[in-house]
C-alpha cells in the first residue's frame, strides 16, 4: 500500500504565500510523476501543476509566475511554493502521484487534500 499525506494548507490574506508538501510512502520502488491539483467550490478538479522524476515541470496558464512545484525524490516528496496568492486560488489542493510499488505495479494515488484559503 501507498499513502499519500499533505501538509500546508490554511488560511491566508491576498498577496500572502504558503507552501504545500505531500510525501508519499509504504510500498514504494519508484515514484513517478507527481503533481498538485485543486477543487474550488463549485468547480471541477483541475491541474495546477505537474513533474516528472527528471525534474521537468508544468503549469495550468492561471498559476505560472506564481506558484512553483519542485520534489525531493529521495524522500517521494513534492511541493508547491504558491506566492501571490488571490482569492481565486481558494480550494481543496489534492496531490497525486504515480507509484511504482516494490511488487512493480504501477498505479495513480491521491492524497487526502488540503484546504487553501485566501481571504482578507
Amino acid at each position: 500500500q501507498v499513502q499519500l499525506v499533505e501538509s500546508g494548507g490554511g488560511l491566508v490574506q491576498p498577496g500572502g504565500s504558503l507552501r504545500l508538501s505531500c510525501a508519499a510512502s509504504g510500498s514504494i520502488y519508484v515514484a513517478g510523476d507527481m503533481g498538485w491539483y485543486r477543487q474550488g467550490p463549485g468547480k471541477r478538479r483541475e491541474l495546477v501543476a505537474g513533474i516528472n522524476s527528471g525534474g521537468d515541470t508544468n503549469y495550468a496558464d492561471s498559476v505560472k509566475g506564481r506558484i512553483t512545484i519542485s520534489r525531493d525524490n529521495a524522500k517521494n516528496t513534492v511541493y508547491l511554493q504558491m506566492n501571490s496568492l488571490k482569492p481565486e486560488d481558494t480550494a481543496v489542493y489534492y496531490c497525486k502521484a504515480n507509484i511504482l510499488s516494490l511488487v512493480r505495479i504501477r498505479s495513480d494515488y491521491w492524497g487526502q487534500g488540503t484546504q487553501v484559503t485566501v481571504s482578507s
